[in-house]
């Protein structure tokens, strides 16, 4: 895929003055404002529409496409199926892969979407370790709210007391639901009406999909088309609790994801999701966690950019050794992609397993201090180093302040206790487990 973006920041430091000087203007009493801001409403939005009509690179379309069984069909050989059931483990791979997850999105959540340098500097502010080697003592901003409904000071040190709302949590729990109120066969309209029946809020790439399908009654099969959004990371974000289902079965986990992704994603954005949830699958029939991400990049298509980049990331191992090597190497490649990107931070994420391999800890401090949208990155990142190695290979500091409690935005489940979460999610494996049929061995070596 390209990779030398068009700079648009000019037309960024010109709207922000527009803003502003009209306001002066209008404090002046000058005239005519309105009609001025009218006339350049019309031209961005012609602007836009011959963006938006302008013909994408046809041959890159064919290497990425939307539908399912176009996917599957550009898809490497890999093993769809590793487990026919449950592993005798499960409960303690289970477990690891939820608290490894909660652990990352936790230490991420504080320094979110910082650069490096500035992390490096919250840390000697702090008197902390960088790469953290715990949670973060301080906040940045305590009493800021996050998410409605905590501060700031919840994510880190004395006041961490559960685990604080986060969209990188919340989703583990609304895949969950999803499936407990329709079941396996859900579509992307219930995903669609599960939001907004559930969710005070979304985040953009989701948002757009969302207002669409409720405000615009455009059908949920659509609501993601032309969405300039679609290919950011929240997609990858949503689908851990799909994967815990169906343990060792990297296909189905993939559909699943593709199924809740579809609603608001696209191209990349759609990928993400599917090679998250395969590889966290078979996190749970590996024992090293990149194997786990091997097959994930089975379940996409072999020449989407987002294989293309995971691949040359996985190329580094053994070369990469640190955050910092890592994040060099992402800037070299991957410059002036969106921080919230699929692509970029699918990379990151697995640098930190790299980095880390099953030592749970230092695959999420690293993948942390690594930096770009890192509370994901360190979720996803932790799910599949913690579905690997286990909940008895955790370290307590990681796990004793979830004191069994997450506190959500999720309407009507404000407080969910996470006893009762590992025994729902073996309830759904062990249903699941119990009805997807056998896929013959023609299937099993599709593509």
């Amino acid at each position: 895929m390209p990779n030398n973006y068009p700079n648009a920041g000019e037309i960024r430091r010109l709207a922000e003055l527009i803003d502003v000087t009209s306001m002066q203007k209008h404090e002046y009493g000058a005239k005519g404002i309105d009609e001025e801001i009218a006339e350049i409403e019309s031209q961005l939005s012609a602007a836009l529409g011959r963006i938006k009509n302008l013909p994408v690179d046809s041959e890159l379309k064919s290497l990425e496409p939307d539908a399912l069984a176009q996917i599957r069909s550009l898809c490497p050989e890999g093993p769809r199926k590793l487990l026919a059931g449950l592993p005798e483990d499960y409960d303690d791979r289970l477990k690891g892969a939820m608290f490894a997850r909660f652990a990352g999105v936790l230490l991420g959540s504080v320094v979110e979407g910082m650069s490096v340098e500035a992390m490096e500097e919250f840390a000697a502010a702090t008197g902390d370790e960088f790469p953290p080697a715990k949670y973060w003592s301080k906040a940045r901003s305590p009493f800021n709210r996050k998410y409605f409904v905590c501060r700031e000071y919840e994510y880190a040190g004395s006041g961490m007391t559960y685990v604080a709302a986060d969209d990188d949590i919340i989703y583990v729990i609304v895949a969950l639901m999803i499936l407990e109120k329709y079941g396996a066969d859900f579509t992307a309209a219930q995903v669609g009406d599960f939001w907004h029946g559930y969710l005070p809020w979304v985040w953009l790439d989701m948002g757009y999909a969302l207002s669409r399908y409720v405000n615009e009654n455009v059908g949920a099969e659509h609501a993601a088309d032309d969405n300039p959004y679609g290919q950011l990371l929240c997609s990858f974000i949503r689908i851990d609790g799909y994967a815990w289902c169906v343990p060792g079965q990297p296909e189905k986990a993939a559909e699943l994801a593709y199924k809740d992704a579809y609603f608001s994603h696209r191209r990349n954005g759609l990928y993400g999701a599917m090679f998250f949830a395969a590889a966290e699958a078979a996190a749970f029939a590996v024992n090293d966690p990149l194997d786990a991400v091997k097959i994930g990049l089975s379940e996409i298509p072999e020449n989407c950019g987002l294989a293309k980049y995971v691949r040359m990331a996985l190329n580094e191992n053994g070369r990469v050794k640190n955050y910092r090597e890592a994040r060099a190497w992402l800037d070299r490649h991957l410059g002036g992609m969106s921080i919230n990107h699929t692509i970029n931070n699918a990379c990151a994420a697995v640098m930190g397993l790299m980095i880390g391999g099953t030592d749970v800890s230092r695959v999420i401090s690293e993948t942390v201090a690594i930096g770009l949208d890192n509370d994901c990155t360190a979720g996803s990142a932790g799910s599949i180093a913690g579905g690997v190695a286990g909940a008895a290979n955790i370290p307590e500091r990681w796990t004793k302040p979830f004191n069994n409690t997450i506190r959500t935005y999720i309407k009507g489940h404000e407080y969910v206790y996470i006893d009762d979460l590992l025994r729902r999610f073996k309830n759904q494996a062990n249903r699941l487990a119990s009805i997807i049929t056998d896929i013959t061995e023609t299937e099993t070596e599709r593509g």
